[in-house]
């Protein structure tokens, strides 16, 4: 079974780093908006955001997501969400 449909380009390593850098940005946009939510008072300390994944910036194609779930440095979670691996940290000097 072959395709006459032209693959599309690999990413380059330049747009994966600018993707990653859009998703975390609006991961953490995400939770902030979601920890300053009506019904936190203002005099406490807020509370923590249960938001772990979402969908990803729509600058980017779909073929950008499946590298970098393929990298290993996004997992994908359910309908069109992801969420950041957390990197293994190296030991510390």
């Amino acid at each position: 079974m072959s395709s006459d449909a032209p693959q599309p380009p690999a990413p380059t390593p330049q747009e994966l780093k600018g993707a990653v850098k859009a998703f975390k940005k609006k991961l953490k946009l995400t939770r902030l908006d979601d920890q300053s939510g009506i019904g936190v008072g203002p005099m406490s300390s807020g509370r923590e955001s249960g938001i772990v994944g979402i969908a990803p910036p729509d600058k980017y194609p779909q073929s950008v997501w499946d590298e970098l779930e393929r990298q290993g440095k996004l997992k994908k979670i359910e309908h069109g969400l992801y969420e950041m691996v957390q990197q293994p940290q190296g030991p510390k000097r």
